[in-house]
Order: C-alpha cells, then structure tokens, then sequence
C-alpha cells in the first residue's frame, strides 16, 4: 500500500515578531521587517521598506534623502543575523552575533524614501561559530550594494 502522508512544507517565511526574537536590535536601529526563502545554513531574503520618516533622512540629505551606505551594509548584516540565529536555533540571552568583517563592497544604487530594499544572503563558508557571507541589496531590478561579510557567535559581557 502507498503511504499517502505528506509532511508540510516548511515554513520559509519570517514575520517581524519572529525577527525580534532572533536578533537584539531594536527601532530605529532595526533594518529588516520581514524575511522570506529561508533555507538554514545556506540563504535568505529580507526586506526593508524604507519610509521618508527613517531618523537618519533629517541629516541625510535634507531635501534630497538617501539612505547612508553604512546602513545599507547593516540591513544586509541584520539580515544574515536572522539567517544564523535561526540555523543555530539560538536562544538569545547572553549570546550574540557580532559582525566581523566586511570586504569587496560595493555600492551602485542610491536607496531612497519609498524604496523596498531587498536583501539577498547566502552561506559563503561556515566554520565553527564564524560565518562568511555574500549579500546583495536591490532596489526593484537595480543593485544598491553588494558585500562580503563575516560574523560571530560571541556573548555579551557582564
């Protein structure tokens, strides 16, 4: 007889509730509000929509907002945070992911108010508690930025 049981697919997606189970930061400092084609240890996607009322807008530049560069590295970051905070199945307490290095970056498209920034994150190489990443942020069909990362699974001092 053919076994007619099918298990559910697993779940892919990561709502915000989740996100701010995985990973410490919190407003205005978070950068990622959902993610989605989790697959653990290798990728994810993550998004952040970016609105015209981002602190960072009042200074950046008045009357012609662009999202600083360094915040676009870390939505990218944040985003393989959740990537390796939900592989490790970690629970957060005195552990945290701490970013290590960034190399090849790259940016090519301003990110503006309005805009949807998608992150796109992949496993380059793990080692132990020490990951390499690729990522990539897009702006509809243009590249905004493209970086290679590493981080760490560390614990907070005392």
């Amino acid at each position: 007889m053919k076994d007619t049981t099918t298990e559910a697919p697993a779940r892919t997606d990561i709502n915000i509730e989740e996100i701010l189970e995985l990973i410490p930061h919190r407003p205005p400092f978070l950068l990622i509000d959902r993610a989605e084609d989790y697959k653990p240890h290798q990728s994810i996607t993550g998004y952040k929509m970016v609105t015209v009322n981002e602190p960072f807008f009042v200074g950046h530049f008045p009357g012609r907002p662009v999202m600083p560069g360094v915040l676009i590295i870390e939505a990218i970051a944040q985003t393989g945070g959740v990537l390796m905070s939900k592989s490790m199945r970690m629970e957060m307490g005195n552990k945290v992911i701490l970013f290590m290095s960034v190399d090849h970056c790259r940016f090519r498209y301003p990110v503006r108010p309005g805009d949807a920034l998608k992150m796109s994150v992949e496993v380059a190489r793990a080692r132990g508690e020490v990951v390499k990443f690729r990522g990539k942020a897009t702006v509809g069909d243009k590249v905004a930025a493209e970086i290679e990362f590493a981080a760490m699974l560390g614990e907070l001092p005392a």
